[in-house]
């Protein structure tokens, strides 16, 4: 029989010496921010993806995402503590894995464990005691134990015996200059004592501060809690926005003034939708299960429907101020500033600017984007037949040829100027215009 407390105790001693050895199954926006911090603390880092040409990328030290600095990821391969791979294998060298797979919605829009559940299996074949497993993916709560763990023990081993198991959701914030990986406070979790105590101790040598919650479960909630707070205040910002609209009342006016309250209240921003592997996500997650147990969150099923219909909305809206200055939306041309989810990152996931751009050209309009982190559209799950469509060039000639510009992302890196002297009708559904003091420049200007 396995000594659990000589595994429990070697293990915490090699992390307490930042010898232990780390794993991340994943190096997208949540694993390889999370690599790097590790690595930068002085734990030796393999990073395991399968996408061949970005583990080659990562490793000839290549800033692979647009808003690190230029040099940190050649700096973390000069250390020779940092490596990319495309080999499982090399997991069964790791004393710690970190598993940060992405969490989309099906097709039917439920929670898809797909890719957990094959990084799991890949993780259980090459599973030998004394490893700490650490879930950092969106899922529901009581997956942990109910999917993760039984893969992982499918093979003997026995979680809280042979090996540790833990769950620590990803906080990410890509683009996020004031808060980063080190600085976020992290939530740790898990069922048995010793497997709470390891991943508290490993991740308090990475990040400011942890917060260790009693459960896999406990700890799996409190994102999705998170982010669908988030998700319940955006509906009601954008609701508010129309219903003041036609008060003739500015809703960013309103927040902005409101935000001054110092206490019992938080601003929150109206725009186009909501996008990312969080925000659309999470609240999917919390009310599927929520059904699952017998229970509902019709509070956040009506925002999520509120927020899935943002994009027809703005689209309509399009159209309808289109038809305002005599142009019918069939046949008009129309350009869209930015297809990223957000500003000044280079992510499509759930971006509702793509959804906004379907939707035009389903009622027919002509539409041609700008952004200047895609030059080329690239293949999206939701919207695969848009790939490949090439970024438009800014110019006072090519902006006036559009009967409508729609600004649906606000990149910091965009000519906001130039397109304020020559755009026929500017349609802002992020207040760029008015942020930026360009309102008096602009011909037709309408926030929607």
């Amino acid at each position: 029989m396995t000594n659990v407390f000589s595994l429990y105790s070697t293990l915490k001693d090699r992390i307490g010496r930042h010898e232990a050895r780390v794993a991340t199954v994943g190096l997208g926006y949540v694993g390889l921010p999370l690599a790097l911090t590790v690595n930068e603390v002085g734990f030796p880092v393999t990073g395991l993806d399968l996408n061949e040409a970005r583990v080659s990328a990562i490793n000839a030290g290549e800033r692979v995402i647009s808003y690190f600095p230029e040099t940190r990821v050649r700096d973390a391969v000069a250390t020779g503590r940092f490596t990319a791979t495309g080999d499982p294998a090399k997991l069964a060298d790791a004393d710690v894995i970190l598993i940060c797979v992405p969490t989309p919605l099906s097709p039917s829009r439920e929670p898809d464990l797909s890719y957990v559940v094959r990084a799991t299996e890949t993780v259980a074949a090459q599973l030998r005691p004394g490893q700490l497993v650490v879930l950092e993916s969106t899922v529901w709560p009581g997956a942990t134990a109910t999917v993760v763990k039984p893969i992982l023990e499918s093979r003997g081993l026995r979680a809280g015996d042979d090996f540790f198991l833990a769950f620590s959701p990803e906080r990410e914030d890509p683009g996020n200059a004031s808060f980063t990986t080190h600085t976020i406070p992290k939530i740790v979790g898990a069922d048995d004592v010793r497997s709470r105590d390891l991943v508290d101790l490993f991740y308090s040598q990475i990040v400011t501060r942890t917060v260790p919650v009693s459960s896999l479960a406990t700890a799996e909630a409190v994102k999705l809690a998170e982010n669908s707070f988030r998700t319940v205040n955006i509906a009601l910002v954008n609701e508010m926005k129309v219903a003041m609209e036609a008060m003739g009342v500015d809703i960013w006016e309103v927040v902005q003034a409101a935000a001054t309250k110092p206490f019992g209240y938080m601003p929150f921003y109206p725009g186009p939708g909501i996008g990312g592997d969080c925000i659309p996500v999470s609240p999917v997650y919390l009310s599927w299960r929520a059904k699952d147990v017998g229970s509902a969150m019709p509070i956040i099923d009506l925002a999520r429907l509120n927020n899935d219909s943002a994009p027809a909305l703005i689209a309509g809206r399009v159209a309808i101020e289109l038809g305002r200055g005599g142009v019918a939306v069939k046949g008009a041309r129309v350009l869209i500033l930015g297809i990223a989810y957000k500003k000044n990152v280079e992510d499509t996931r759930e971006s509702p600017a793509l959804a906004i751009l379907t939707e035009l050209e389903e009622m027919g309009a002509v539409c041609d984007y700008h952004d200047p982190y895609f030059p080329v559209m690239p293949q999206t799950r939701d919207h695969p037949s848009l790939a490949g469509r090439q970024s438009v060039v800014l110019s006072i000639d090519a902006v006036a040829g559009y009967d409508a510009v729609l600004v649906a992302t606000d990149h910091s890196n965009v000519d906001y100027g130039l397109v304020a002297s020559s755009a026929q009708l500017i349609l802002d559904t992020r207040n760029v215009f008015a942020t930026l003091s360009l309102a008096e420049n602009c011909g037709r200007l309408i926030k929607i």
